[in-house]
């Protein structure tokens, strides 16, 4: 015991204990800790992800739309699919 209390007294000193105590607060228990902050990192990539899915939707139907205004075949095949409709003469089977 008296060993462990000259090492403590040679190598500790009240600055460096003080040091280790704030950092940890400023690490571990602050508002702005690296917890929280590797948190809102991955929420961030998450929303990231999801914002180019919306994109690539959006360039889709944008294009789909384009489409639809200048190419009459692609209005009738999108007609066709989306709403089963069919010529009087033809048979339409829907597969799933």
């Amino acid at each position: 015991m008296n060993n462990f209390y000259a090492w403590c007294r040679r190598y500790l000193s009240l600055t460096l204990l003080a040091a280790i105590v704030i950092g940890a607060l400023v690490l571990f228990f602050n508002e702005n800790s690296l917890l929280r902050t590797v948190e809102q990192e991955r929420t961030i990539d998450e929303l990231q992800a999801r914002i180019k899915d919306a994109t690539d939707t959006l360039e889709y139907y944008r294009s789909l739309n384009r489409s639809l205004d200048t190419d009459k075949e692609t209005m009738e095949r999108i007609v066709r699919e989306q709403y089963h409709m069919q010529h009087p003469d033809e048979d339409v089977y829907v597969f799933e």
